[in-house]
């Protein structure tokens, strides 16, 4: 998109031995996956190995990934600068053992945007009224879980208000 800040970034559905997904909540009332920005010329797994250590202090090697699950693209204004990013994400779905996070590599803005995390259940997921992005997240997760892992990647809505409807889809 021209006139855009392009952001690929790289996230994780880092999921635990009792079928919790961790998720991060935000200042705008918004649950979210640990993740961000890929830096110049860095290759997407070493993007999410570095994100997941920074946000949860977790650490893994590259290939206990897998492959990408999902991807949804959209823009969004950034609360550090307010500039609009185009943002394209891959998600990476790792299984752990439940662990205590260390938000110890957090950078400045993302200890003001994020509030609190939490690990949620599947039938959580499925029931929620509050907004979990990105949305379709429990369709997947349901199927993540039963071990099906797709062939090519899951397309998922972004997560506008112009596009709620296609939230259950």
């Amino acid at each position: 998109m021209p006139g855009f800040i392009q952001r690929p970034s790289a996230r994780l559905l880092v999921a635990d031995d009792h079928d919790r997904l961790l998720l991060f909540s935000s200042v705008d009332a918004t649950w979210f996956t640990p993740g961000g920005g890929i830096d110049d010329g860095e290759p997407l797994t070493m993007a999410a190995v570095r994100e997941l250590r920074e946000e949860t202090g977790y650490q893994v090697e590259p290939e206990e990934l897998g492959p990408v699950v999902a991807t949804t693209s959209g823009h969004w204004r950034a609360g550090w600068d307010g500039q609009i990013r185009f943002s394209v994400e891959s998600y990476f779905f790792l299984r752990v053992q439940e662990f205590a996070l260390d938000s110890a590599g957090l950078d400045r803005y993302e200890l003001d945007f994020i509030t609190g995390h939490r690990w949620w259940s599947l039938a959580e997921l499925q029931t929620t009224e509050e907004n979990v992005v990105p949305w379709g997240l429990a369709g997947l997760m349901e199927r993540l879980y039963a071990g099906e892992i797709p062939a090519e990647p899951v397309r998922l809505p972004w997560h506008h208000p112009e596009f709620a409807h296609l939230a259950d889809a």
